[in-house]
């Protein structure tokens, strides 16, 4: 995956907004389900069995589907765009954490699924960092261990199943210089997010961060998402999002949008006691 960002033409936006999002929000559910389904689509097989989990961001990351129907669902819808984008924000902001050393650099990673973007990160770094990858389903961490082995890295990430909230610290070898915490809070209730956040925070040193996201209805998908694919996703503004985070123990946030506008990803750091 390239370093350029994705974006959409005003042709493209007129288009999507006049006839592409009411014919997918609109048009009877079982039907576009019996569509994808005659096509074969990949990436709503992958969601109708786990919605949001990481085989479908496996699928939307790599953007090169067989299928038609994901050709058109991964190579131009904007859903797909924009979480390539935040790959490649989230993957930035990482490698340039852990270049700002001092190494090794601890990095903790919340519903790390496979942890792409973390390896990603890492491989792409010019200092060392270790990192342990936590997720409370472990499907995904044979993937993961492929990926580290691919990337050199398997003798410096670790991978735990577990709900962070119980017990954290045990899974921890080292306190963490950076938590990374992506695509998770869209999933979770507000109680949960301040949970998990304040979970993390307890691990870190002050003034040490933490890279988490929002997403906004800047997508226009939302009605399709949850009638089609079972994605019930919770929309908060960057100011909702950053006061939970603030009661968890986290400030001086830094805002970094992806260009489609349907993410934020949001940078803040551990407050001191």
């Amino acid at each position: 995956m390239n370093e350029a960002f994705e974006r959409k033409g005003p042709v493209r936006r007129l288009i999507k907004r006049m006839f592409i999002d009411p014919l997918a929000n609109y048009l009877p559910a079982g039907w576009l389900r019996g569509l994808l389904a005659f096509g074969k689509s990949e990436l709503a097989a992958a969601n109708w069995a786990d919605p949001g989990g990481w085989r479908s961001m496996v699928i939307s990351y790599d953007d090169s589907p067989t299928q038609v129907a994901d050709r058109i669902l991964v190579g131009s819808g904007v859903m797909a765009m924009a979480l390539r984008n935040r790959f490649r924000l989230v993957r930035r902001l990482l490698r340039d954490i852990i270049n700002a050393g001092p190494p090794p650099v601890q990095v903790l990673c919340l519903g790390a699924g496979p942890g792409r973007i973390t390896l990603d990160a890492m491989a792409s770094a010019s200092e060392e960092s270790r990192a342990t990858l936590v997720d409370l389903n472990p499907e995904a961490f044979d993937y993961g261990r492929q990926l580290a082995e691919q990337h050199g890295l398997s003798d410096r990430v670790r991978f735990c199943e577990g709900d962070v909230r119980c017990g954290l610290g045990k899974m921890l070898t080292e306190p963490p210089h950076v938590v990374k915490m992506i695509g998770l809070c869209e999933y979770l209730t507000d109680e949960q997010v301040v949970e998990i956040a304040a979970a993390a925070g307890a691990v870190m040193p002050a003034g040490a961060p933490i890279i988490f996201n929002n997403i906004t209805r800047r997508h226009g998908n939302d009605r399709f998402l949850r009638r089609v694919f079972g994605l019930h996703m919770n929309h908060r503004s960057v100011s909702a999002l950053t006061r939970l985070m603030a009661q968890a123990g986290f400030g001086d946030f830094d805002v970094h949008p992806e260009p489609l506008g349907v993410y934020n990803v949001i940078v803040g750091y551990r407050r001191g006691a």
